[in-house]
């Protein structure tokens, strides 16, 4: 008896002594920071939002093909890897932001456009995504699909908001972001980065531009009409560029992997054939003469010394190709020298702005010198490879690095020949704008090439059994695998809605093409 009078007391104090205790911090790691600075956040969202050159992208894209099945081959995709994990890590971001109390603050702002460009990344891709009930946790395990089309009505609705916020914060002059390796935390460079997107954005819906749910005309002109409320960018300092420092940041080619690289990658001919058709000064700066032709005594300034594989090619035809010195390579002497590379990987650029309102004007959606905006993209274009009047550029041999030639550009006689002098307001103009933002596009701004080829058709990809899907360039990704596990009937009904069908298919047109 005596003994459970003692249990019973003993009980009795330690039920006493943990009522007294807060539950709430038990369990807690004290090792563990229970709160992340929003500037640590931003540098992995900035990251996230980073497309690399040399990448597979580009091959997609017919820059560079792979000739060596061992590295890969140039078929494309199936499934879409989705954004929402980096779209959790904005929200994150933003929630620790708020903690100084401020609803508007750089990382609210910066937010709300990083949500514009990986749901335009996403929907791009698969059509038809998750947004309306994204990102909710165990509230909405199974969200459904929003269309295509209100997807993109919230994307132009972020970033007006983020541009009238960045609009506040400058008036304000708030200095309190922090981790920008973009723009050095530059909120002004920012919101003509927001504006510049929106643009892209607007130009991507060409398809729909009668649509007066999207408006796509009248806020196009609002951009270009009122510089100050939607600043622009206005040079190639403007450029959302993500630098190389050679470090913590090593370019993709680079002296580490020009022995594994070097003869596996070949340029495509979607891509030189362009250049060299139009005497482009550009090609002497990206790529090698092809050796057979050098051997065979082409001079190494002649465009005809110049090239690509086509991309659809059987790849042990490319491999036997390519060894023989029959293709053009990746200039081993620009791109294989440095770990810090030639140049920055482009996420957004002033020449494709340019570009853009010059198609904006031949489409007659704004009023405007087509031919002034179409020159100056061009002229962005070799500002960034160094190509000036006059310029003297060096030609190298691919397997040495040993100087075989030189080429002097004329920006001049270039701008004046038949096939590149501006056509006007009609088909031909807008093909000429078009091809030249493609050639533009090399090695940067992601997968802006292909997406804009499958918009206007321009230039025609090559296609055949070496880029698979039975020899047709696939016209969207497939939904990740991971969907008809724990979405199922959300994905069909959106597959249905799009394609009246449930079957998930890499050649179903989306609605921004239709």
């Amino acid at each position: 008896m005596k003994k459970i009078f003692i249990y019973m007391t003993l009980t009795i104090s330690i039920l006493i002594s943990y009522s007294c205790q807060d539950f709430s911090e038990i369990g807690l790691n004290e090792n563990r920071p229970a709160s992340v600075p929003p500037s640590l956040v931003l540098r992995g969202v900035l990251s996230d939002l980073s497309e690399r050159p040399w990448s597979l992208e580009h091959r997609q894209n017919q820059f560079w093909s792979c000739n060596y099945n061992y590295y890969g081959t140039n078929e494309y995709w199936t499934n879409a890897s989705l954004s929402y994990l980096t779209l959790k890590n904005v929200i994150k971001m933003e929630e620790e932001a708020a903690k100084s109390g401020s609803q508007i603050n750089p990382y609210t702002a910066l937010g709300k456009y990083f949500r514009a460009v990986f749901y335009t990344r996403m929907t791009q891709q698969v059509g038809d995504i998750p947004l309306s009930e994204a990102l909710q946790g165990l509230e909405i395990k199974e969200p459904i699909y929003d269309t295509q089309k209100e997807v993109y009505v919230q994307i132009l609705a972020w970033l007006d908001q983020s541009n009238s916020e960045l609009k506040q914060l400058i008036a304000a002059n708030d200095l309190s972001l922090t981790g920008d390796f973009y723009y050095g935390n530059n909120l002004t460079k920012w919101r003509k980065a927001v504006n510049t997107f929106k643009l892209r954005v607007l130009i991507s819906l060409s398809k729909h531009d009668t649509d007066s749910d999207l408006n796509i005309k009248s806020k196009f002109n609002e951009v270009i009409s009122n510089p100050t409320e939607f600043p622009i960018m206005t040079s190639i300092d403007d450029n959302m560029n993500y630098v190389f420092n050679g470090t913590t940041q090593i370019y993709p080619t680079n002296p580490s992997n020009r022995g594994f690289d070097k003869g596996r990658y070949n340029m495509t001919e979607t891509y030189i054939k362009g250049l060299t058709d139009r005497n482009d000064p550009r090609v002497f700066v990206i790529a090698n003469p092809a050796k057979a032709k050098i051997t065979g005594g082409t001079p190494a300034n002649d465009f005809s010394a110049f090239v690509g594989a086509p991309a659809g090619e059987s790849l042990d035809d490319m491999t036997v190709k390519a060894g023989n010195g029959v293709y053009s390579f990746a200039n081993q002497k620009r791109y294989y020298t440095s770990l810090a590379g030639p140049e920055p990987g482009v996420q957004l650029a002033y020449w494709e702005l340019c570009f853009n309102v010059a198609e904006a004007i031949n489409r007659s959606w704004i009023s405007g010198d087509a031919k002034a905006y179409y020159e100056n993209g061009i002229k962005a274009s070799m500002t960034f490879y160094g190509i000036a009047e006059g310029t003297q550029i060096p030609i190298y041999e691919s397997d040495n690095d040993i100087q075989i030639g030189t080429a002097t550009a004329s920006l001049t006689n270039y701008l004046a020949q038949g096939s590149v002098a501006y056509a006007g307001t009609n088909s031909t103009g807008l093909t000429q704008i078009l091809t030249q933002k493609y050639l533009a596009f090399f090695q940067n701004s992601g997968q802006e090439a292909y997406f804009n080829y499958r918009r206007t058709g321009v230039p025609a990809f090559h296609s055949g059994v070496g880029t698979g899907n039975s020899g047709v360039i696939p016209k969207r990704w497939l939904y990740p695998t991971s969907e008809t596990f724990y979405n199922d009937a959300n994905l069909k009904t959106a597959l249905m809605r799009q394609f009246g069908s449930e079957v998930d298919d890499v050649d179903n047109v989306l609605w921004i093409n239709k």
